[in-house]
């Protein structure tokens, strides 16, 4: 993340004591980790009802910690080197005040959940001031596109890593590390979110920008303009976008207004996983939601803007053909990426056209959608990764 170790004065000693309820500090930066987060965390509290918890996360977190755990992820969900080296001091500030609340929380078990430029550093941290906290990463950090020699360190720093996709347990199971695969925790989310009675409309076009503000002012734009073309080529196109929040709403309807599209684009909140099961194709920005997509057959074509700094660096550093999860899972390109400068409205538009007008080709697409998803592990993620942690705080 760019934070760099600190000093810290303060110890823990075990706090496991005869009759004394256990502790578990949480930590996530972004809205996909919030509610994996809370998901594990709500099980687990059933496992354990006296769990108190604290630490940093999102609304979800907050709400399963009973104001334990403060909500964050608004400011602290921020993509690229250089994004984050702009605002170096705010993480530093937020690392130490929560350093220091640890310290005097003395968990049994630290749990992280994604976001690996703040956790892993913030591991190393809590395990140098409290040895006796055992650390959990739930979500690993994508060592395998990356950044390999990253693992020794995190091999000393943490107890377990519990991993959603089978490919990534034998990564760190031989580095040394005990590892699960506890499956993805998307499939029990989206199985609930299941509509029934609904079908594809071709006719309907998903616009998915994101759920960090600085990617959707890079992106949303873009696909507005993508959207124009589209609808200048068919009349009877429609087009709808969901917002993650009602902040990100309100960003969203300025660009909309902003391009004179209001009566083209239909802006709604928290209703992604509803378009994704009646949208006939989308353009979907990089990032959890094209699983979600894949997971229900709905077409797409991915695209991906970050600064150019932090891209140079990225394609120094990573070592995968693809950037979409769906097509690293699968390990071959299943889905059409549109990348830095070729993430533009004319290529958006025409990869779109390709299925709206050939129903062979949105059905190719989706059957191998459905295969790829099926590799995400079956129902109750959640809960092996709550045993899991329950484990440790057993001990």
């Amino acid at each position: 993340m760019g934070v760099n170790d600190f000093w810290w004065s303060g110890s823990c000693g075990p706090h496991s004591l005869l009759g004394m309820s256990k502790r578990v500090y949480a930590v996530a930066g972004e809205l996909s980790g919030d509610a994996h987060g809370a998901g594990l965390l709500r099980c687990l509290t059933q496992i354990m009802p006296d769990l108190e918890i604290q630490g940093a996360g999102g609304p979800e977190m907050a709400e399963v910690s009973k104001a334990g755990l403060r909500d964050w992820v608004e400011d602290a969900a921020v993509m690229g080197i250089w994004e984050v080296l702009k605002r170096y001091d705010w993480f530093k500030q937020r690392f130490t005040e929560m350093l220091d609340e640890l310290i005097a929380f003395q968990p049994d078990v630290l749990l992280l959940i994604d976001y690996p430029g703040f956790n892993l550093r913030f591991a190393e941290a809590v395990k140098r001031e409290c040895p006796n906290t055992r650390i959990i990463y739930y979500i690993s950090p994508q060592v395998w596109a990356w950044n390999k020699g990253r693992l020794p360190k995190m091999v000393r720093f943490l107890d377990e890593m519990l991993c959603l996709f089978p490919f990534e347990q034998p990564i760190f199971q031989n580095a040394g590390l005990k590892t699960s695969f506890v499956g993805h925790p998307l499939v029990d989310e989206l199985e609930k979110d299941r509509l029934d009675h609904v079908t594809h409309d071709t006719n309907l076009v998903g616009l998915f920008p994101g759920s960090r503000e600085r990617e959707i002012a890079r992106l949303f734009p873009m696909m507005i303009d993508a959207a124009m073309q589209l609808g200048s080529w068919n009349h009877t196109l429609k087009f709808e976008v969901p917002a993650a929040s009602p902040k990100l709403a309100e960003q969203i309807r300025g660009l909309i207004a902003e391009a004179g599209a209001e009566e083209r684009i239909m802006l709604t909140t928290g209703a992604s996983h509803s378009l994704m099961q009646r949208a006939g194709c989308a353009v979907i920005a990089s990032g959890t939601a094209t699983l979600e997509a894949a997971f229900y057959g709905l077409p797409y074509c991915l695209v991906y803007r970050v600064a150019p700094l932090t891209y140079l660096l990225g394609k120094m550093l990573v070592k995968i053909p693809h950037i979409g999860l769906v097509n690293i899972l699968a390990g071959e390109g299943v889905v059409e990426e549109l990348i830095q400068e070729n993430a533009e409205p004319s290529a958006v538009a025409q990869s779109l056209k390709g299925f709206l007008e050939s129903p062979a080709k949105r059905e190719a697409l989706q059957a191998r959608l459905a295969e790829t998803a099926a590799k995400l592990g079956g129902r109750g993620a959640h809960e092996r990764a709550a045993h899991a942690v329950a484990r440790w705080l057993a001990d």
